[in-house]
């Protein structure tokens, strides 16, 4: 069970968009474009390329992402877990999870990202609702509370 202590009260919790624009310091990326969605489990974060490196740490590629639409640096991280997750077409596929210091509107949110190509999907991550719960309230009616979107 959740520490209850650390968890806002309700009417403390900020409203946030169906999409909104998140920063994830460690790895260089700034504002970038993600959709919240309270259907999905898991969150998840596009990557071109995805290498093993043994002992539980992988390196992976972002895309242009974020302020400026630059490629980041590439990222080494430790492995959280592996995990079968049913993808958006309905297929059953392995995922590699890593843990992510997340920005969100000024709140910083530990979370496991599934790293996974999202070429195809409009946004380049995706929060689910195992990061955002008992943190935000979510008006899928309305985008990017938090932080406006750049021009």
């Amino acid at each position: 069970m959740k520490d209850a202590a650390r968890l806002p009260r309700r009417a403390e919790r900020p409203l946030i968009g169906v999409l909104e624009r998140v920063d994830i310091p460690a790895w260089g990326v700034l504002g970038i474009d993600a959709r919240v969605d309270t259907g999905a489990r898991t969150s998840a974060l596009h990557v071109d390329t995805l290498k093993e490196l043994g002992d539980g740490r992988v390196r992976f590629q972002l895309g242009k992402v974020g302020r400026g639409g630059r490629r980041p640096r590439p990222v080494e991280a430790t492995v959280a877990r592996r995990t079968r997750v049913r993808s958006t077409s309905g297929k059953t596929e392995s995922r590699v999870f890593v843990t992510a210091l997340v920005v969100l509107g000024g709140a910083e949110l530990r979370i496991e990202v599934g790293l996974v190509d999202r070429t195809h999907m409009r946004h380049p991550m995706l929060l689910g609702r195992s990061a955002l719960a008992g943190r935000f309230w979510v008006d899928a009616g309305r985008r990017y509370l938090l932080a406006p979107r750049e021009p």
